[in-house]
């Protein structure tokens, strides 16, 4: 059966022991006397399943968002060298804004 790192991480040791000792390589080697942690380890490496998760951005264009992004900081940063207050916090607003826009649509 294939697993992924974060079934693994809800197993309990016993379980995880289970799985390691039904497997033949140097990484699980000794299972027996492996914590949790480094169990979980030992069991991604056997099995190659990558040890963190990837988060795909869901419900947004993440490309258009990125260049807005990157006309906001162009204005920003002349707003900096202007000293205009109003427009480079507007500005940082509307970054600030636009990337929790990304984060709240990563899943």
């Amino acid at each position: 059966m294939a697993y992924t790192h974060q079934e693994l991480k809800h197993k309990t040791l016993a379980e995880l022991r289970d799985i390691a000792k039904d497997i033949e390589h140097e990484a699980v080697q000794g299972y027996t006397q492996l914590n949790k942690e480094h169990l979980i380890v030992a069991l991604c490496k056997a099995l190659n399943i990558d040890m963190h998760e990837h988060h795909e951005v869901v419900g947004v264009d993440k490309a258009s968002i990125k260049l807005r992004i990157k006309a906001l900081k162009t204005r920003r940063d002349a707003a900096l060298t202007a000293h205009d207050r109003a427009a480079l916090k507007k500005a940082r607003r509307g970054i600030h804004r636009l990337k929790r826009q990304i984060h709240k649509a990563t899943v």
